[in-house]
């Protein structure tokens, strides 16, 4: 794993079937997961992580540029490829801490945005994980990401 794990994105969803918005910084907390977000209640998908690499390989496959939001995740993280390896496993970014709880499953709205998608996005944890917040911390774009 790599030392220069990067925030790239931050997007939230006012209200369930939304398009996701994005946000140069934000505050992330327990009660409310990403400050905005519809989603964002206690509980073991508070808070959802992309990986930049994970989604080129998605882009690569479908030979299409795709804004990253289309995974409707919450955090766009370069410099790591995240796995099965990474339940358990804390996120910090500044005071914020996550926990990482899984795999998000990609479900077949995908496929509604951009045929193939959900296919794409299933090998290798490429749709990425959820996560539980541990400890509040407002976030900025270009933040540094340390996983431990």
């Amino acid at each position: 794993m790599t030392n220069n794990l990067v925030l790239k994105g931050i997007a939230f969803r006012p209200k369930t079937k939304a398009p996701m918005q994005v946000k140069n910084a934000t505050m992330v907390t327990r009660v409310a997961g990403v400050d905005g977000d519809a989603r964002g209640k206690p509980g073991k998908r508070q808070v959802t992580l992309l990986s930049a690499e994970q989604w080129q390989v998605v882009e690569n496959e479908l030979d299409k540029v795709l804004p990253w939001t289309l995974r409707r995740a919450n955090l766009l993280v370069s410099g790591v490829s995240f796995d099965a390896s990474f339940v358990g496993k804390q996120v910090k970014i500044g005071q914020l801490i996550l926990l990482v709880t899984g795999e998000t499953d990609p479900c077949p709205k995908m496929d509604a945005q951009v045929l193939g998608l959900t296919k794409a996005l299933l090998p290798v944890w490429r749709g990425g994980v959820c996560c539980k917040v541990i400890a509040d911390g407002r976030i900025t774009l270009g933040d540094k990401v340390v996983i431990v």
